[in-house]
């Protein structure tokens, strides 16, 4: 099994390499006259587009709060989930769900690092 610094450093390289290629393919686009001119027509449809969902969305005021609220209370819950989750597993519990066509899930755990 390979050093978990040796992944890492490895990791890290190819991340430089694909930043110097995302840079050279980002300077070409720029240089492109045919695809700054589709940049343009695409920035003007999603500004009428922006226009249009607002006028909608001020038709529809009180839906639009609802789905707000909703989005919350579902992220509040899945957060809810997670810890609870989290403490069943570590007091070695099973931890495991069903949902109404009988489908069974397991929670995934991942770990990533974080500069300090």
């Amino acid at each position: 099994m390979k050093d978990v610094q040796e992944i890492f450093n490895r990791i890290k390289e190819k991340q430089q390499e694909q930043k110097i290629l995302k840079g050279i393919h980002r300077d070409v686009m720029a240089n492109s006259q045919e695809y700054q001119l589709i940049l343009e027509e695409a920035k003007a449809l999603k500004e009428k587009k922006k226009k249009v969902e607002d006028n909608l969305k001020s038709d529809l005021k009180s839906e639009f709060q609802k789905l707000d609220e909703i989005k919350s209370y579902i992220a509040s819950d899945k957060e809810m989930l997670s810890n609870m989750a989290l403490t069943q597993l570590i007091k070695g519990e099973t931890v495991g769900v069903v949902d109404e066509h009988n489908n069974k899930y397991q929670p995934v755990f991942s770990v990533r690092f974080e500069k300090i």
